[in-house]
């Protein structure tokens, strides 16, 4: 009975490990995508990392990506940036990516 227990454990501890990855994954993301964002928007130094910062902080918003890809899409477009949608959600992807290889390497 102890050997289940012991296996049970050892899931619960993985899926945590796990679900913090991701986590750290996507904030990771969300901030290298705001940057890029606040490039497109035209800002710079600290309105740049507070434009980043928003972008993380949309992400709690509701769970999946959406309310991050809106927020970015509603700016955009009140700004006048020529994105597409795909444009947007294909520059998410690449992040992620080197979101992926950022956290591991560090």
């Amino acid at each position: 009975m102890g050997s289940m227990k012991d296996r049970q454990e050892g899931f619960e501890k993985k899926f945590a490990v796990d679900e913090e990855l991701k986590f750290r994954v996507m904030a990771r993301r969300n901030k290298l995508f705001g940057l890029w964002a606040a490039e497109k928007l035209g800002k710079t130094g600290v309105d740049a990392d507070v434009y980043a910062k928003e972008v993380v902080l949309a992400d709690f918003e509701e769970a999946g990506d959406n309310d991050v890809f809106r927020k970015v899409r509603a700016d955009f477009d009140a700004a006048g940036i020529a994105q597409s949608d795909h444009q947007i959600r294909s520059i998410m992807d690449e992040l992620l990516a080197t979101a992926v290889d950022q956290i591991k390497s560090a």
